[in-house]
């Protein structure tokens, strides 16, 4: 082996290791407590045995009505994803405000996430005020949102998204852009959502 081929390798298997030892373990539980992580979830029987399993929490210091708002209007095409427009919401701007023509949705409703809002998860079930769940229609994935009341004012919003990686799917450059760049993403959403729910 050439010696700037054994320094690759060398660089390459450290990462990994840093990944799979460090990093993958906090992306996988970003704010979520250990009794977040162990509990029942909406959706958790749609994906046995997930490649991803990943539960995220945020506090809010808003209730349970002005959060649920932001999360049934998400999508593009729609208020955006509260996230990096620039890459998630075809460079417009995510919504600062409720818009009252994307509060109504139905089981089975897509959650656009393809430039021509065709393309993304569907609507399996929803609580008002409570939770959301989506999922791709087919059992790979699932991702739900929960909203747990704490007290009088504040509330705690909760995320879970489990995925089934297939390797000799088409999906699998998908579900590798999930394993490395999801949390990027999900954590600027969820704190996008922790603003605009306070500043109502």
């Amino acid at each position: 082996m050439q010696p700037y081929a054994f320094v690759l390798a060398s660089i390459l298997i450290v990462l990994v290791l840093f990944y799979l030892a460090s990093f993958r373990p906090w992306q996988l539980r970003w704010g979520a407590t250990d009794n977040e992580i162990k509990r029942t979830m909406p959706g958790d029987d749609i994906v046995g045995k997930p490649s991803f399993n990943a539960t995220r929490a945020v506090t809010i210091n808003a209730p349970a009505e002005n959060i649920y708002p932001w999360i049934v209007q998400m999508g593009v095409s729609r208020a955006g994803w509260y996230s990096y427009d620039l890459l998630d919401n075809l460079g417009r701007p995510s919504a600062e405000s409720i818009l009252t023509k994307h509060q109504t949705i139905q089981v089975g409703d897509v959650i656009p996430m393809s430039p021509d809002g065709k393309q993304g998860m569907r609507v399996k079930d929803f609580s008002k005020n409570k939770w959301m769940l989506w999922w791709d229609n087919k059992g790979d994935s699932s991702w739900v949102w929960e909203i747990q009341p704490e007290g009088e004012a504040d509330s705690r919003l909760v995320t879970r998204v489990r995925v089934r990686y297939r390797l000799f799917s088409l999906a699998i450059a998908f579900n590798l852009l999930v394993e490395f760049f999801d949390i990027v993403m999900m954590r600027k959403c969820m704190l996008g959502i922790k603003r605009r729910a306070e500043a109502m």
